[in-house]
């Protein structure tokens, strides 16, 4: 009986010291990275523990809530909205939060998760009840940041920093679809009619210019030929006056042989008339079309009487 006795005490030594060991144990608390524990001592707020290796006390302190500290997204379903022209439509909403203050979070409201929900759709209700369906649907960016700045500070003293928010998708009514889908296609029917008309407005234009250039090379190119002709004419005419020069002298020439022979030979003025009138009709005798008379031969009474004379003798 005696052993007995021993062993059951050694039994309950052993509990008491796996007990002990075991209440040590859950005392020592680590808390990770981006996490905060809020710890209570009898029902009363008592620390925020950050990071790190933390010890509570046994049976007194307890750890009233774990909190995230990395940001978190909401992603809420749509909610019926109706704008200012009393046009019915659904949007859903995605947003960004952030834990900045555990202890306001713990027990600044009762499911702060649902608070912000009803908090942003009773925000988007407002700010879309004072726009038009034109301007929802292209003020995506001025009603994202209305509610941020209203979310925001709404939940500042549940210690929630609202980082951003986004309108995902904005579902108006089937018909209000049909007639955005019909003016889109009008409006590219128009830009295309735009289009096609300007293009044939710089085709025109263009032949035009077109039309334009080669009228001006035209000219140019009669110009050229013009000045080309006239210099053509006039080479023409100095060569023409040159030949004309060349028989002149070639004229001169044999009137001086002529009357350099007579005079060797002793004949008189009527003879020397006589050899130029022959020397000119020789040189009369081609192809030429203007003949110059000399003056020596411009008396032709005063030579057909010398003919005569010397016919007589």
């Amino acid at each position: 009986m005696y052993g007995s006795m021993n062993a059951f005490v050694v039994f309950v030594v052993i509990l008491l010291i796996a007990l002990i060991v075991g209440v040590i144990l859950s005392c020592i608390k680590i808390v990770p990275q981006a996490h905060a524990y809020v710890v209570e001592r009898l029902g009363t707020y008592q620390d925020t523990w950050s990071v790190g290796l933390h010890f509570k006390t046994p049976f007194i302190d307890r750890i009233s809530k774990r909190v995230n500290l990395k940001e978190q997204v909401l992603d809420f379903p749509p909610q019926p909205v109706i704008t200012k022209d009393n046009v019915t439509m659904k949007i859903d909403t995605v947003v960004f939060y952030q834990i900045t203050d555990p202890k306001q979070f713990t027990y600044g409201v009762d499911n702060p998760i649902l608070a912000v929900e009803k908090l942003t759709a009773t925000t988007l209700r407002n700010i879309i009840g004072d726009l038009e369906l034109d301007q929802t649907l292209t003020s995506r960016e001025t009603i994202n940041t209305k509610m941020c700045s209203v979310l925001d500070l709404a939940t500042d003293p549940w210690g929630i920093k609202i980082n951003r928010v986004e309108l995902k998708n904005i579902m108006p009514p089937a018909e209000i679809q049909d007639s955005m889908e019909k003016q889109m296609k009008a409006e590219r029917e128009r830009r295309e009619a735009i289009l096609r008309a300007e293009g044939e407005k710089k085709s025109a234009i263009l032949t035009a210019e077109g039309k334009k250039e080669a009228a001006i090379l035209e000219a140019e190119a009669e110009k050229a030929a013009a000045i080309l002709r006239a210099e053509a004419k006039k080479e023409a005419t100095i060569r023409e006056a040159e030949g004309q020069a060349e028989a002149i002298l070639t004229i001169q020439k044999a009137n001086a042989d002529g009357l350099n022979f007579i005079k060797e030979v002793g004949a008189d003025q009527a003879v020397i008339q006589l050899k130029s009138l022959e020397a000119f009709a020789k040189a009369a005798d081609g192809q030429a079309t203007k003949i110059i008379i000399p003056s020596e031969i411009q008396g032709l009474a005063g030579l057909a009487k010398s003919l005569t004379e010397v016919a007589g003798k």
